[in-house]
């Protein structure tokens, strides 16, 4: 175990290309997943917030229930649709980077909307007595509430993006875990501890650590200040 933590450390050290050549494209799919879920999410979210209409109550249990997609079934459901006979199939993107963006999406896109919704209709209730004698439209009541919880909404992007870099399942099925082109660092760890390639795997997973705990550190870097100045 000592020895092979110590070829991991050799590993992260020196700089090796096939590591970071799986670190870049881990970061750039679930970076980009999570930028789209955000659009989507974060839209969806305060519009749930801020909007009354009938059936509302079913579709945040609904919301609420798509937090708990098992990621197997969302890669089998993507799979469907982009393989060859499938009503996406003429695109070509199964086993290829954006698949594995698509079926990440997918995945983390209920979890910004519910937790976006949820801090978005806490400012609501505060604010919605001067946005009615502004006489704010909807759509502009959203934005508003957006902007002064950009800084609990980051915390949001946070949970999505560390949802999206652990994923294993869903990027596996629709990626094929192919080498140099669609391996990430969480199914490439699964591979490589099947081979008993520990040192490989471990490296992998100190780099995966590293970057969740650089993700956190940063946004609390941003939303302290920021929530300082904010309510200053």
């Amino acid at each position: 175990m000592a020895e092979a933590i110590a070829l991991a450390l050799g590993l992260v050290a020196r700089g090796d290309a096939d590591l970071f050549e799986i670190v870049l494209l881990s970061l750039r799919v679930s970076l980009t997943a999570t930028a789209v879920a955000c659009v989507l999410g974060l839209t969806l979210g305060a519009f749930l917030a801020v909007a009354r209409f009938p059936g509302r109550g079913a579709a945040l249990v609904a919301l609420n229930a798509l937090m708990g997609l098992p990621p197997v079934v969302v890669g089998l459901l993507v799979y469907l649709h982009l393989s060859r006979s499938g009503p996406l199939g003429f695109l070509g993107l199964l086993y290829t980077p954006t698949a594995m963006i698509v079926a990440q999406t997918v995945l983390i896109t209920p979890i910004v909307a519910a937790l976006s919704r949820q801090v978005i209709e806490d400012l609501h209730r505060e604010y919605a007595d001067q946005f009615r004698s502004l006489g704010l439209t909807r759509w502009q009541s959203m934005g508003a509430l957006l902007w002064d919880g950009r800084f609990s909404l980051l915390t949001v992007a946070m949970a999505g993006f560390g949802r999206a870099v652990a994923e294993v399942g869903a990027v596996m099925i629709v990626g094929g875990n192919i080498d140099h082109l669609t391996r990430v660092m969480t199914t490439a760890i699964a591979l490589e501890t099947s081979k008993g390639d520990l040192p490989l795997a471990l490296a992998l997973g100190l780099v995966l650590m590293v970057i969740a705990l650089g993700v956190n550190a940063g946004v609390q870097a941003l939303r302290l200040p920021g929530e300082r100045v904010a309510h200053a």
